[in-house]
């Protein structure tokens, strides 16, 4: 009889605690912007502009990265003295000496630096969002997020779980025909235009050990960025700058 009670005292713990634990996607995403800085603020930074520097193994490289709202991104590199340019200008996406890119090359970008992310306003950008629960990452428990991108390429958000916020991506893309998969390494976060951002990635193919680290010097919020920058320059005006 004691037995009975007492399965019968677990089954209704059980029932009662259920709601508290159970989370859903929208509940976990929301937590994260609001560990962030809110959704407010994030809202409010119509441009970025991001410098940093680019390891890859022996080499060094300096790059800008500028986004405004709401598809426009340039992301320009210097390397042993060379400038070399990929922006997207809301349709197209081009690259210096002056050339179209292909589709696929305007999909990255937009998908790499859209200043909200995925996660932010998922439904109404055509993405689906599923939250697959809690793994391991880096030895720390973090929530998984697997999404399906509008334009069919899949990632694996990982929002740390004491935390709330990203800590690892996974992507896997189709460019050319070929299965691309990449992965990588979010921290040091840092507040800009009170939210924050990361300061560090480490990033490369998924399963090889070859990385590329990104360490960002500055990140400065709604600096004033005329539209023809993201636009491709005639011919003429493509020289490098001093």
């Amino acid at each position: 009889m004691l037995s009975g009670l007492i399965l019968a005292l677990l089954a209704l713990l059980a029932l009662l605690a259920g709601p508290a634990v159970a989370q859903t996607v929208d509940e976990v995403i929301a937590r994260s912007l609001e560990a962030r800085g809110g959704l407010d603020r994030l809202k409010a930074i119509r441009s970025v502009r991001m410098t940093g520097r680019v390891s890859a193994g022996d080499r060094q490289m300096k790059t800008v990265v500028e986004a405004k709202r709401p598809a426009l991104i340039r992301v320009e590199t210097i390397a042993d003295g060379v400038r070399m340019v990929q922006a997207f200008d809301g349709k197209t996406a081009w690259g210096i000496p002056p050339k179209v890119l292909p589709a696929d090359a305007a999909r990255g970008l937009s998908d790499e630096f859209d200043i909200d992310g995925p996660l932010v306003d998922y439904r109404a950008k055509g993405h689906t969002v599923e939250l697959v629960g809690k793994t391991k990452v880096g030895g720390r428990e973090a929530w998984e997020i697997r999404v399906t991108r509008k334009s069919g390429g899949v990632e694996r958000h990982f929002l740390d779980a004491a935390s709330s916020l990203p800590v690892r991506v996974e992507t896997k893309r189709t460019v050319h025909g070929a299965v691309i998969e990449g992965e990588s390494e979010i921290g040091d976060y840092r507040e800009a235009g009170g939210f924050l951002w990361p300061f560090s990635i480490r990033s490369g193919a998924r399963g090889r050990p070859e990385k590329q680290s990104l360490v960002v010097e500055k990140i400065e919020i709604n600096p004033e960025l005329d539209d023809t920058r993201f636009r491709m320059p005639a011919p003429r005006d493509a020289a490098p700058r001093d």
